[in-house]
């Protein structure tokens, strides 16, 4: 699904990614661990095509970012926390992005909401939203567009237990489904329970753990 071939990227003197190289199949649950700093987000806004790396190429399903697509298609991200309109629901938040890619209708939002644990009927401002209810909304809207690709920088973030439980349930259900998932996560029991490869990123560089 995703290959990367020698990419890099810095800013100034600062070498954020160092000649990444790494494929990852499609259909399976990839897991990247490591430190802040160590590249992570930098690379999924690469593979998202929302930055260009300095050198190298990245493929996704067969096309390169960046010369064949701007951005890859059936794809969902959470990078960094979820930003959304604070004096709207979060039905409404989700309504609106739907309107500007036209890919979801409002039956696939209120279900995307309800696989988190969240009411579409709620006129509840996003403003009031606890971190985690936050944080589920923007799953929510990661996986409402029925994308076959998902990069999910720290999904957990905010959750509770219960919370956490359910968010793997569903990347299973999701990968049972077929998708693809790319996970970056500091909480081990995420990469032991859901990933079929795990990476470790360390000061820009990558090397498959698993």
């Amino acid at each position: 699904m995703i290959v990367l071939k020698d990419v890099t990227k810095a800013y100034g003197r600062q070498l954020v990614l160092d000649h990444v190289t790494a494929e990852f199949a499609a259909g399976q649950i990839h897991g990247i661990v490591g430190r802040n700093g160590s590249g992570k987000t930098v690379l999924f806004k690469c593979i998202c095509g929302l930055l260009k790396p300095d050198q190298g190429k990245i493929t996704v399903a067969g096309k390169r970012v960046g010369r064949d697509i701007e951005i890859p298609p059936k794809m969902g991200a959470i990078l960094e926390t979820p930003g959304f309109l604070p004096n709207l629901s979060g039905y409404k938040n989700l309504r609106c992005l739907a309107g500007i890619s036209g890919k979801a209708a409002d039956r696939e939002i209120r279900e995307a909401m309800l696989r988190v644990g969240l009411d579409p009927k709620s006129r509840k401002w996003v403003s009031k939203y606890s971190l985690g209810m936050r944080q589920r909304l923007g799953i929510a809207q990661a996986m409402m567009e029925n994308p076959s690709l998902l990069l999910l920088d720290e999904p957990m973030n905010g959750l509770d237990n219960a919370g956490a439980d359910q968010a793997r349930e569903l990347l299973e259900s999701l990968r049972a489904r077929g998708k693809t998932i790319l996970l970056a996560s500091h909480n081990p029991l995420d990469i032991e329970r859901l990933c079929d490869t795990v990476w470790e990123m360390d000061r820009g560089r990558i090397r498959r753990q698993k």
